[in-house]
C-alpha cells in the first residue's frame, strides 16, 4: 500500500467511536483482518513532506524540483509533483493528542496554554484544520476538526481530569485509521506525552505502521523531565532509556521529530519549531516503479543533487498495502 504522509502532534487525547468524550473500546492492531472496512480506494502515489535544514538546525527555503533526488528501495523514482512553503493551496490537518494520565499532573495548565499558543500559530483561518484529543485510559475527542479558534480554545480548557493509565500507541492508532485516513492535504499528529505507555493493545511498530499507512507525520514533545525543575536522572533534551528511543522512533520513522522538555520556556520552543516546520516543508509525490501490494516494507530515501552539507528529514518508509486512505 503506499500512503501518503502526515504529520500527527500528541497531546494525550482519546477518540470515540461513537458519542465524543465517552470511552471508546480498544483497537484492533494493524494485521488484523478487522482492522477497517471494505478497501475502496488504492493509492497508487507516495508524497512525501521534507524538511531541509543547515548544520544549525535552520530551515532552507528556495530549493527546486530538480534539487531533489527520490529512491524507493534504492531505486530511483520520478517526481510527479512538487510544491515549496509558498504553495498557500495544500490544506493542513493537524491532530494535537496531550496526555491526561497521572504523570501529567502539575503540568496539565501549561501544557493547555501551550497547545493553544500553537493552534492559533499553524491554522489559516478558512484553510487549515485542527482537531483536539486527549488519552489516559480513555481515547477522547474533545473537538474534531474545525478552524473555529473559539471551538478549539473551549475543548483545550475544558480539560480538567486525569485518568487511570496512558493508551499513547492506542490513540496514535485510533486516530490515523479513523480520522487521517478519511482527509485529504496534508497530516500531521503532535503528540504531547511523557513516552509511556502503560495500557495500549497496540505497540510503537502498530503506531508507525499506521501512521505511514495514512501518509501522517508525527512530533512527539516529551514532558517526561517535568515542567519546572529537572527529575533525577532525566536531563532536558537527551535520550535516556528504551521508552525515550521509542519515542523518537515513532516520530522519526513517520518523518518528524520527538523534543525533550524540561521546563516551561523549552515547552513554548518546541511548539514553535513545530509550527516553523509545518511552514517551511517541501512536498513531493511521486509514483512508485514497484507497483505490487505485496505487504513488503519499502524504504524511502530523499538526497540533494547538490548541497550536501544540508540535512533532510522526510519519512523513512512504508509497507505496501492496499489500503482506502484517500488521495
Amino acid at each position: 500500500m503506499f500512503v501518503r504522509s502526515v504529520f500527527i502532534i500528541l497531546f494525550t487525547i482519546g477518540i470515540s467511536g461513537g458519542a465524543y468524550g465517552q470511552a471508546a473500546p480498544k483497537p484492533t492492531p494493524p494485521g488484523s483482518d478487522q482492522e477497517q472496512g471494505p478497501v475502496t480506494t488504492f493509492i497508487r502515489r507516495v508524497r512525501l513532506p521534507i524538511t531541509v535544514l543547515d548544520k544549525k538546525g535552520r530551515f532552507i527555503s528556495g530549493l527546486t524540483k530538480g534539487d531533489f533526488q527520490i529512491f524507493e528501495d534504492k531505486v530511483p523514482q520520478e517526481i510527479e509533483s512538487f510544491s515549496d512553503e509558498t504553495d498557500q493551496n495544500v490544506q493542513l490537518y493537524v491532530g494535537v493528542l496531550m496526555d491526561t494520565s497521572p504523570s501529567q499532573a502539575g503540568k496539565l495548565r501549561f501544557e493547555q496554554e501551550a497547545a493553544m499558543n500553537f493552534i492559533q500559530t499553524v491554522v489559516r483561518p478558512r484553510r487549515d484544520r485542527v482537531l483536539f484529543a486527549t488519552f489516559d485510559d480513555q481515547i477522547t475527542l474533545r473537538q474534531d476538526f474545525t478552524d473555529r479558534l473559539d471551538l478549539l480554545d473551549k475543548a483545550v480548557n475544558d480539560v480538567n481530569k486525569l485518568g487511570k493509565q496512558t493508551a499513547l500507541y492506542d490513540a496514535v492508532w485510533q486516530f490515523c485509521n479513523e480520522k487521517m485516513r478519511s482527509v485529504t492535504g496534508r497530516r500531521v499528529l503532535v503528540v504531547i506525552t511523557d513516552g509511556e505507555d502503560t495500557y495500549s493493545r497496540a505497540d510503537m511498530r502498530n503506531a508507525v505502521d499506521i501512521a505511514q499507512r495514512t501518509e501522517t507525520t508525527i512530533f512527539a514533545i516529551s514532558t517526561k523531565a517535568g515542567l519546572s525543575s529537572v527529575v533525577p536522572g532525566v536531563e532536558m533534551g537527551e535520550v535516556k532509556d528504551e521508552k525515550d528511543r521509542e519515542l523518537l522512533r515513532l516520530a522519526e520513522e513517520t518523518g518528524g521529530t520527538a523534543f525533550f522538555v524540561g521546563d516551561q520556556v523549552s515547552l513554548e520552543r518546541s511548539f514553535t519549531k513545530v509550527s516553523h516546520e509545518l511552514r517551511s516543508q517541501y512536498l513531493v509525490t511521486y509514483k512508485p516503479t514497484n507497483d505490487r501490494y505485496d505487504g513488503s516494507y519499502r524504504k524511502i530515501s530523499v538526497k540533494l543533487a547538490s548541497h550536501n552539507d544540508l540535512k533532510i528529514r522526510t519519512k523513512q518508509g512504508y509497507l505496501a498495502k492496499a489500503d482506502n486512505v484517500r488521495p
